[in-house]
């Protein structure tokens, strides 16, 4: 059996009726969704089929949503007898559910701390203050040269590494619709405002990572049971307030996802496993490693094939 590791997704993977083909099949998922739910109060099954206030969006929501649904694919994995994976690695929010898979940290306290995370983040910047856009087909290293020469707009840099090509920035509105047309300009081949309202992984984050950072103070964390590959740093770390730090950084720094990837790849990982809705992080894995197998498990055939093809 080759070495093979877990991705977990991050927000925008998030979609209306998550899991449904699921659902009859397993009480798997009433499970998981119920101890979520619980931890909140919140029905978090009832959003993610129904959604019928448009919360699904909200970060708030959207965070403890898709860290759920990650938890019950893995606990899926288990009960189905899947191998265990050698690493593991999330984008962004993804990165919670890793460190929950590996035994860092409880599911209840991650659910809990992952919403307080997007009400800090929420609160950070005013709406209509901040953006987020995607720079495609122009180099990493001028990317952050033209953010730097756009720092007298506000805040703007670079949030995610997400493959070679694929850079996302973040900052204040005017900085990025300012650097998005110098990009334009340098040659990318295209610019596209995302439709998020909180500019993650950049400076404006530092209030809320502060009030993370004392929120974090009161769960126990514990040494890993599987190596997780941290955003802030592309490392591997194994002790717990190495791991931690790195988790209050993550929010006003980029995701390095690119190296995050490519370590990945170096400590022999031939194939991995997106555990989570949809197949976004697979999409940029073979724009950074063509030759790594990647498959999906959000359905029951999905699943099944993920099972079959990493214990091959």
């Amino acid at each position: 059996m080759r070495k093979f590791g877990f991705m977990f997704p991050g927000q925008g993977s998030q979609k209306l009726g998550m899991l449904s083909n699921f659902a009859t099949k397993s009480n798997v998922i009433q499970e998981t969704f119920s101890e979520a739910s619980d931890a909140l109060g919140i029905d978090l099954w009832d959003i993610v089929q129904h959604d019928r206030e448009n919360s699904l969006d909200q970060t708030q929501i959207t965070q403890p949503v898709l860290l759920t649904t990650s938890i019950t694919i893995w606990r899926l994995w288990i009960k189905q007898q899947g191998p265990e994976p050698s690493v593991l690695a999330g984008h962004s929010l993804g990165e919670y559910s890793a460190l929950v898979c590996a035994g860092v940290i409880g599911f209840q306290d991650a659910v809990n701390v992952v919403f307080r995370r997007g009400q800090f983040m929420r609160s950070a910047v005013s709406e209509g203050k901040g953006k987020m856009a995607a720079i495609v087909g122009l180099k990493a290293d001028k990317i952050t040269e033209i953010c730097k020469d756009t720092g007298n707009l506000g805040t703007v840099s670079v949030a995610n590494f997400n493959s070679p090509g694929q850079i996302v920035i973040a900052g204040n509105t005017k900085a990025v619709e300012h650097a998005m047309a110098l990009s334009k300009d340098a040659g990318a081949k295209r610019t596209v405002l995302l439709n998020i309202s909180i500019p993650s992984h950049c400076g404006l984050m530092k209030p809320a990572a502060e009030q993370l950072e004392r929120e974090l103070v009161n769960i126990k964390f514990k040494t890993p049971s599987i190596g997780v590959v941290q955003n802030a740093n592309a490392e591997i770390s194994n002790n717990p307030e190495k791991i931690k730090s790195n988790l209050i950084k993550q929010l006003y720094s980029p995701v390095r996802w690119t190296d995050c990837v490519k370590l990945i790849s170096e400590i022999g990982i031939e194939k991995l496993v997106e555990c989570g809705p949809g197949k976004v992080l697979c999409g940029l894995v073979k724009r950074i490693e063509p030759e790594m197998v990647c498959c999906g498990s959000d359905d029951e055939i999905s699943l099944g094939n993920a099972i079959a093809e990493m214990s091959a």
